[in-house]
């Protein structure tokens, strides 16, 4: 489903953010990027988004490099992919309901598709009795939950997970780490990155471990290595 292949992104002589760098997700596939900080995370996520570009190597979705498509395929492209970030994203002045509604009305839903599908959403996130909170009202856990309903209401073919329990204490880090995996366990393939290595124990899945830019380890068992 993505493929990198022998990715390289320098920034300069003394910044490499990416060295190297090939594998392969398959479609269905729950995978954590794990590394320290500045171990290439953020970039690697970049590179499947095309908001970055490879010094070297090539990014394939399917079939489709990712870095030659034109602007209005690359927006067609990034409609096929959901993202949860650390920080929320949240519209403040919106409630939950009408945060999940304007992912929808920007790829052009109708309001019956919209009155229909977000409480269901909703629900699968466990924040069915919260649709007209305001997000200053919510708790960090829930605020995340949100994100997560945002991201998948479209029914994106992947979810990239940027971190989501960075903020979050042991409790709502670990609901969170239940619903990725619910929502892995209905299709949707997840690529998750995270320092944290009770995240990694939780879910069980497969570890590609980033150190200075380099893929030092790829465990298909869950195995947090640093």
């Amino acid at each position: 489903m993505i493929y990198f292949n022998n990715v390289s992104k320098v920034y300069n002589k003394d910044s490499i953010a990416l060295e190297d760098v090939t594998f392969t997700v398959k479609e269905g596939e729950f995978v954590s990027v794990v590394g320290h900080s500045g171990a290439g995370k953020t970039t690697l996520v970049k590179m499947i988004l095309a908001e970055d570009v490879p010094t070297e190597g090539t990014v394939f979705f399917e079939s489709l490099d990712i870095h030659k498509l034109k602007s209005s395929d690359l927006t067609k492209f990034r409609r096929r992919i959901g993202v949860v970030f650390q920080d929320f994203k949240l519209l403040s002045s919106k409630t939950a309901f009408e945060n999940i509604a304007f992912a929808m009305e920007a790829v052009g839903k109708t309001e019956e598709e919209i009155r229909s599908d977000v409480p269901h959403v909703l629900d699968l996130v466990d924040l069915g009795n919260k649709a007209n909170h305001f997000p200053y009202q919510m708790s960090g856990g829930e605020k995340q939950r949100l994100s997560i309903a945002r991201a998948i209401i479209n029914q994106p073919e992947i979810i990239i997970a940027d971190e989501p329990t960075g903020n979050l204490d042991p409790v709502n880090t670990y609901e969170i780490v239940q619903i990725l995996k619910k929502i892995n366990d209905l299709g949707t393939t997840i690529i998750l990155t995270t320092h944290n290595k009770g995240v990694i124990d939780s879910v069980k899945k497969r570890v590609i471990t980033l150190e200075r830019g380099k893929i030092v380890r790829d465990d298909k068992d869950g195995k947090y290595s640093i």
